[in-house]
């Protein structure tokens, strides 16, 4: 191959040499022959961008350096902040004018690409919304909405949530009176085995709440029949005499098991026998 045929167009085969050239994959072809199919097409004037211009580009459209302006006001966006709406490149003013909603607190426009806050549909500039109490910018930290303001979580605690009783701490959500005093959940437990109370039935004694596991170990009466505790806190029925205690279905004849509730029995010595077994005796 001769060094001329080296350096022709590799589309039209014209000679390269002296000529201005691009290559493209390691293959040169003349500005022509590349811009007829290589070019990309502007998408505002239709026609090819050619070497000889700046390609600019956004997600996958391409546009000439002159062309690439505001759909509305058509004024340069080259170098400068543009959103886009509907496939249109708008300048930061006219989106803000026709579709950037207004911070609630100034009424200004919330510019695009600026930092802004929104919540139920309002919206502000991130140095507009501020705490009711402490008015310093909330930001990204949580917050808690009362009645007509919004506070940050630490002054909405010292202003309006309870404290716990136990922990001190406030109560932000949730929560348990007992006493006429305010509990966390967490918080509110047996004060024998500290199983949290919370939505079980529990009772008291000496102002301590107790499970009525705990409570019914510690401080029921126990059955002489099955020396478990008798407890009344689920309504359970029993049977008292002289001093001794029985679950109503443990008071039984200690001969012939015949339950004795309400029926005439007798004792012998620490048992009792309904009156059959006892004339047997």
């Amino acid at each position: 191959m001769s060094t001329n045929e080296r350096f022709n167009c590799h589309y039209c085969k014209d000679s390269l040499l002296g000529k201005k050239y691009i290559m493209k994959e390691d293959t040169q072809y003349c500005t022509k022959c590349y811009e007829n199919l290589f070019a990309n097409c502007c998408k505002s004037c239709s026609l090819a961008i050619g070497c000889n211009c700046k390609d600019l580009s956004y997600k996958d459209l391409h546009w000439h350096e002159q062309c690439f302006k505001c759909a509305k006001c058509s004024r340069s966006l080259v170098e400068k902040a543009f959103a886009a709406k509907d496939d249109l490149l708008l300048c930061t003013e006219c989106y803000a004018h026709d579709y950037s909603s207004k911070c609630t607190t100034c009424k200004k426009t919330v510019m695009p690409g600026s930092r802004k806050m929104e919540y139920k549909g309002n919206s502000w500039h991130e140095t507009c919304f501020l705490c009711h109490r402490c008015q310093q910018p909330i930001g990204t930290k949580s917050f808690i909405p009362k009645d007509t303001g919004y506070f940050c979580v630490p002054c909405f605690e010292k202003q309006f949530a309870y404290q716990c009783c136990a922990c001190k701490k406030a109560i932000t959500t949730g929560g348990v009176t007992y006493q006429d005093k305010p509990w966390h959940r967490e918080c509110f437990l047996c004060i024998s085995c500290k199983k949290q109370l919370s939505g079980q039935r529990f009772t008291s004694r000496e102002n301590y709440p107790y499970c009525l596991e705990c409570f019914s170990n510690l401080y029921a009466k126990k059955c002489v029949g099955c020396t478990k505790p008798i407890t009344s806190l689920a309504g359970a029925k029993y049977i008292s005499f002289e001093e001794r205690q029985w679950h109503s279905e443990c008071f039984t004849c200690i001969q012939c098991s015949v339950s004795l509730v309400g029926r005439g029995f007798l004792t012998q010595r620490d048992n009792i026998l309904c009156t059959d077994c006892g004339r047997e005796k």
